[in-house]
């Protein structure tokens, strides 16, 4: 019981003090696990392990008899690959700029040859274990890419090409290395490629397809005739992914795998009412499970197998892959794109290999050693590269980018809270002057059609939402809430202002704040501070227009922003400078610097010459 505690609670401790130093999780969540593992093992006087995964009948400790870790790991890295599918759109990958699409074919090739060749004439592998661990080291993952990219400022084209390249490579290079190791293992006793092997091989891609395929849709049919209520979605789908898994290993060894990545990826190209509520428990019991999971892996290994890194063919391997390798691959990827030198020295660097690398060798060093020679090193060497790239990456990642110059000047990001009509008017005219908008609401429709019109849109509740660990956001600085509902604003500036509120976190006045003074106007006020949600929205629905009138001094534009105080069919947004830069309206326009050729933005019915003579 203490042993089973333990691991949870370290693992949850682990994920916070990831949180908080802003550091992939599996960083500290193998170093627990090394540390109550191999290492205390070396410590103790008794030579056992403070956390034992497998039971051993000599001493009596144990978590897991026989091949139940063995199934466990099986069953955790089935819905934790199951929740990457879901993640996997197939417009995303429409939408993905050439250099990225080469990065995810002809980058992937090069890493799995390269690799095989590396691992089989360094390390003197086998071939069917050299082409595993290349296939096992092929996925970045966004797990790990996230909190880097979070902590350094990088601009557009970087941040752009590491983020897709981490989320897209993710269920596909755990489709190649499970793919690689059904190939293996299809082999009739003696693991050979014979034509026996190939229409095992076959078999294994026929049942994963098919059924992965048949399960989604079934899900999607239930839930569309709301066959299952709302209360037993999450659970029931939980218990759909382990009854395919199991029936896909029935039905054909080793299997189930590659059947659960197929099912999450249809699943999330399918429309699938309440898809959201199922990712976000998918995402809540893959954090727990992943905790669990890899503190339990690391625990695992033993001190004979750490004993294994210390050949130094094993450093040569390690600096191929991310010297030579990568940079490779990178390279001859992006030839002929708009990336710059820099760009492309930076990206090669940034490489780290992440949580399915890690878990995926670990089922497969479990059940290769003793069937196939060198299997003994597949847990090791993943783990020393997922070590070695995270721990390299992240203290070298922020210093690198600042040599290169690849750091972007400023954080100009918007993200919009809330999806209405009025701020996707407004979103879309922030977009035409060439700023990135992000929209964010917890009601799935509204997301959905915003995406519809071109807009990049998330679907999230800020009270329950970890939006910062979202890539997407990494070069957000601006926040303006805009939802109908007070407390949401309130509670989104308060909570996001620190991560996403770097030049300013503004929301939507209330009606009560309405009646008030302008000097007694909170300063986080957005837009005219003398209009709330119901006025902006009655203009954005009447006149959906966003005009510029040119001000030549603070006094006119003060006089202006008064005049549209009392004409209800006009809003004050934003004032826009001769270089094209749109700030806010400051609370008070005194301290406000106006250069010449500076223009008023505002929304709603076009001010005639009548008011402007006026002013």
């Amino acid at each position: 019981m203490l042993e089973l505690a333990g691991i949870i609670i370290l693992g949850i401790f682990a994920q916070w003090v990831a949180w908080r130093v802003k550091v992939p999780a599996i960083l500290p969540l193998i170093i627990i696990g090394l540390v109550v593992g191999p290492l205390w093992s070396m410590w103790s006087e008794t030579g056992e392990k403070l956390i034992a995964p497998m039971y051993e009948e000599e001493t009596g400790r144990g978590l897991f008899p026989g091949q139940s870790l063995f199934y466990f790991v099986s069953l955790a890295i089935g819905i934790i690959l199951f929740e990457g599918g879901l993640t996997l759109k197939r417009k995303e990958l429409q939408g993905v700029a050439p250099a990225i699409g080469k990065l995810l074919t002809i980058g992937t090739l090069i890493t799995f040859i390269g690799a095989g060749l590396g691992a089989h004439f360094i390390m003197d592998f086998n071939w069917s274990v050299a082409f595993l661990f290349a296939a096992l080291i092929i996925v970045t993952g966004p797990t790990v890419i996230a909190p880097i990219l979070q902590n350094v400022p990088l601009n557009r084209n970087v941040s752009t090409v590491l983020k897709w390249e981490g989320i897209l490579i993710d269920p596909i290079g755990a489709l190649a290395a499970v793919l690689m190791y059904e190939f293996i293992i299809s082999g009739e006793g003696g693991l050979e490629f014979s034509s026996h092997a190939v229409l095992q091989f076959l078999q294994i891609i026929l049942i994963g397809l098919a059924l992965g395929a048949l399960a989604a849709y079934l899900l999607q049919y239930l839930i569309k005739r709301d066959l299952v209520p709302h209360f037993l979605l999450n659970v029931f789908t939980l218990a759909l992914v382990l009854g395919v898994f199991v029936l896909s290993e029935e039905l054909a060894h080793e299997s189930g795998l590659l059947t659960v990545v197929v099912m999450g990826m249809f699943l999330g190209n399918l429309d699938v009412p309440r898809i959201n509520d199922i990712l976000y428990f998918k995402e809540s019991l893959s954090v727990l499970l992943i905790s669990i999971l890899f503190i339990l892996l690391a625990a695992n290994i033993d001190v004979e197998d750490l004993m294994l890194l210390m050949d130094w063919r094993c450093l040569y391997l390690f600096l191929f892959v991310i010297l030579i390798l990568r940079p490779l691959g990178v390279f001859l990827s992006t030839n002929g794109s708009e990336l710059n030198i820099r760009e492309k020295i930076f990206i090669s660097w940034v490489g780290p290999r992440g949580i399915v690398a890690a878990g995926i060798a670990s089922l497969f060093g479990i059940r290769l050693i003793g069937v196939l020679p060198d299997a003994e090193y597949i847990t090791p060497m993943v783990f020393m590269i997922v070590l070695g790239t995270v721990l390299l990456n992240a203290t070298t990642a922020k210093p690198i980018a600042k040599l290169l110059g690849v750091i972007q000047d400023s954080s100009n990001g918007i993200l919009i809270v809330g999806v209405n009509t009025a701020s996707k008017v407004i979103g879309k005219y922030l977009m035409d002057n060439d700023r990135h908008v992000v929209l964010i609401d917890s009601n799935a429709n509204n997301v959905d059609a915003a995406k519809e019109e071109g807009f990049e849109a998330i679907s999230a509740n800020v009270f329950n939402d970890t939006l910062t660990d979202r890539l997407e956001l990494v070069d957000v600085g601006y926040l303006m809430a805009m939802t109908s509902n007070s407390e949401v604003n309130n509670y989104a500036i308060r909570k996001l202002n620190h991560v996403f509120g770097e030049k300013g976190a503004f929301r939507l006045i209330t009606p009560a704040e309405m009646k008030l003074d302008r000097a007694a106007l909170p300063e986080e006020g957005l837009f005219s501070y003398a209009d709330d949600y119901l006025n902006i929205s009655e203009v954005a629905r009447d006149f959906p227009n966003i005009h510029e009138q040119e001000v030549e001094d603070k006094d006119q534009l003060q006089k202006l922003i008064g005049q549209m105080s009392n004409i209800v069919r006009s809003v004050p947004l934003f004032i826009k400078y001769p270089d094209g830069f749109i700030d806010v309206i400051p609370l008070n326009l005194k301290e406000l610097e106006l250069p010449e050729g500076c223009k008023l933005v505002y929304l709603g019915k076009k001010l005639d010459d009548k008011v402007l003579e006026v002013v």
